[in-house]
């Protein structure tokens, strides 16, 4: 089984949500982002989305395209990523870590190679946002049974497409919930929540919404349709403005976290009640 699969299991006996906190790994510079991912672990995220710079980031908004900019300006690559996942597995073998980026990177460094490096490093799943199911086939043959591959599907997904994504998926299945890049627009909840139903009437796997999730209320609103939320933006937005200082950005985003995390468990405790 899976890390993925097992945490949300571990969850889902315990009566609660995922929470998936996103991080671009370099920025502000490397060194910042292995005790952000602790500092993130300790805050209460349950799996890590850790997103690989590249230099045309076309599903992201200006917070997390200037995020990849600094990175960049360190020159972090896909194999810096990889051992930055390295690293972080010396001291914690349980936190599930998918990669969120795009393909050129993966296909530059060979399918096989990249699962097999992927692996060994301890990085459970992989989300390219540029890939789509059909084009798929290579990397999902090679990583079958060794890593998990997330697609995403959107507002605008047909449900006979929404099946065919369920269906490529393994790990989780991932809601974009609104129109647009990342950090944009308002979430509708109602929306989520017609989408989510659909999305499960073709898979059992979890499904996990991201997009629009800026703070405990949205967490929590989103926690109560969705198997997991996903940040992002807000999250990079509080590293951007503390990248003077390492211990600053980790208390900003730690705090970020904690309450989401008590924001979306306060709802699971009273369920539960």
């Amino acid at each position: 089984m899976s890390r993925i699969k097992q945490r949300f299991a571990e969850l889902t006996q315990q009566g609660r949500k995922a929470l998936i906190p996103y991080l671009t790994a370099g920025d502000p510079e490397p060194a910042f982002t292995v005790p952000l991912m602790h500092a993130m672990v300790e805050a209460g995220a349950d799996i890590l989305e850790l997103g690989v710079p590249f230099s045309d980031p076309m599903a992201e908004g200006p917070v997390i395209q200037h995020a990849m900019e600094r990175a960049l300006e360190h020159h972090v690559s896909l194999q810096d990523v990889i051992n930055m996942v390295k690293t972080f597995r010396e001291t914690d073998t349980d936190t599930p870590v998918l990669l969120m980026g795009y393909l050129n990177p993966i296909e530059v460094t060979g399918y096989e190679k990249f699962v097999t490096q992927a692996v060994e490093a301890g990085i459970d799943g992989v989300l390219l946002v540029d890939l789509p199911p059909e084009e798929a086939t290579e990397l999902k043959g090679f990583a079958k049974g060794k890593l998990d591959t997330v697609f995403l599907v959107s507002p605008t997904t047909t449900e006979k497409r929404t099946e065919k994504i369920a269906r490529a998926s393994s790990g989780f299945v991932y809601y974009v919930s609104l129109k647009g890049v990342t950090g944009a627009g308002h979430l509708d909840t109602e929306q989520v929540i017609n989408k989510v139903e659909e999305i499960k009437r073709h898979t059992d796997l979890p499904v996990g919404v991201g997009f629009g999730i800026k703070d405990a209320s949205t967490a929590q609103q989103i926690s109560r349709v969705a198997d997991a939320v996903i940040v992002g933006s807000a999250l990079v937005k509080l590293v951007e403005a503390n990248q003077s200082s390492q211990d600053d950005a980790i208390l900003a985003v730690s705090e970020l976290i904690t309450s989401m995390r008590k924001g979306m468990d306060a709802d699971s405790t009273s369920s539960a009640a």
